[in-house]
């Protein structure tokens, strides 16, 4: 399968910039995959589309500053790094630039003062580099939230005015690198309506790293390796699944990470087992979901490996006619942008 099968033509205006000034003002195209219908709403609508006994599952991962800027000591060149996943309590899995003057055991300082210190150590499998800090435990967490930044991704270019446009207003599990963006558009009224229509709600956490938002370089789909990300689930969950699958009621999971975690922890009646690890499941057509019955999501990059999972709920053809529909409609792309419900 050509990884250039999943692309799309997109203008660049309607890559969102900012969030909108609420929440729950964004718009929602509801792909209904029966009939391949498209409905045009607004996203608080999407209790329109929800039903008595339905159990929504949500990303409640929170956002960490993993973007630090300092420099190389001896020698004073700036530097940006990104942390992807903390190995223990004092080293880090993390991109470096300009990785070609980093090497091991080269120490680098960041903030105002140099409060922050790291050693880097072996290169990883992804060309990132393993950063050990000075510091560890709470006093590293504090650090890292002094001087590092919420990371943002390469296609926003405008500040972010408030920080917390770009966390979900559940999440608590600290520990992504980037938001579960399908949740951005929830705002806590609008889940005591969706609670009111008798929809239940369930959290997981999946911290969104590298294998969510890495480019695919491959040409075919099959050769690309997701990055491991980390994941738990409680017994909770699993027991609200059994018995909404036991009811022949819908699991609908809001974002893609969720989508993923459901799936890899999926046995083969439809219920899930709770645990805790690491996954690197990557979900492209071909593969039969076993939990998922509706998805929340929003608009993905072209050839993107969150696109053919979303693609492989659908149907490729289809999603890219959604998607055209969706750029003809003067939509709102990407991680602040508008969302899909698809059914």
């Amino acid at each position: 399968m050509q990884v250039a099968d999943f692309d799309y033509h997109l203008p660049e205006e309607l890559i969102a910039q900012e969030p909108l000034e609420k929440r729950d003002h964004s718009r929602l195209l509801v792909l209904e995959r029966r009939d391949k219908t498209i409905h045009h709403c607004r996203f608080p609508e999407i209790v329109d589309w929800l039903q008595p006994g339905d159990l929504m599952v949500f990303n409640d991962t929170r956002v960490i500053p993993a973007r630090l800027w300092g420099r190389r000591q001896p020698g004073g060149g700036r530097i940006e790094v990104l942390l992807l996943k903390a190995l223990s309590e004092d080293k880090w899995e993390a991109l470096v630039r300009p990785g070609r003057k980093i090497h091991q055991g080269q120490r680098l300082c960041f903030g105002p003062e140099g409060q922050l210190e790291a050693i880097t150590e072996e290169r990883t499998l992804y060309g990132g580099r393993v950063l050990c800090f000075k510091q560890k435990g709470a006093v590293l967490r504090g650090l890292l939230t002094e001087v590092g930044e919420v990371p943002l991704p390469h296609y926003i270019k405008v500040p972010l005015r408030n920080k917390e446009r770009y966390q979900t207003i559940y999440s608590r599990e600290e520990g992504s690198v980037a938001a579960p963006t399908a949740g951005l558009h929830f705002t806590p009224e609008l889940m005591e309506k969706i609670k009111a229509q008798g929809v239940k709600i369930g959290y997981l956490t999946l911290h969104v790293g590298l294998g969510t938002f890495r480019p695919v370089k491959t040409k075919l789909v099959e050769e690309h390796q997701m990055h491991a990300e980390y994941f738990q689930v409680s017994e909770e969950l699993a027991q609200e699944v059994a018995a909404v699958k036991k009811a022949g009621r819908r699991v609908i999971a809001v974002g893609t990470t969720s989508a993923r975690t459901l799936e890899t922890i999926a046995l083969e009646d439809g219920r899930i087992k709770a645990g805790a690890g690491w996954t690197d499941i990557f979900i492209y057509p071909g593969y039969k979901f076993k939990v998922l019955d509706g998805l929340v999501t929003n608009f993905h990059l072209p050839c993107s490996t969150l696109l053919m999972l979303v693609a492989a709920f659908t149907d490729r053809e289809l999603i890219l006619a959604a998607y055209e529909e969706a750029v003809k409609e003067r939509y709102r792309f990407f991680s602040f942008g508008d969302a899909m419900l698809i059914l």
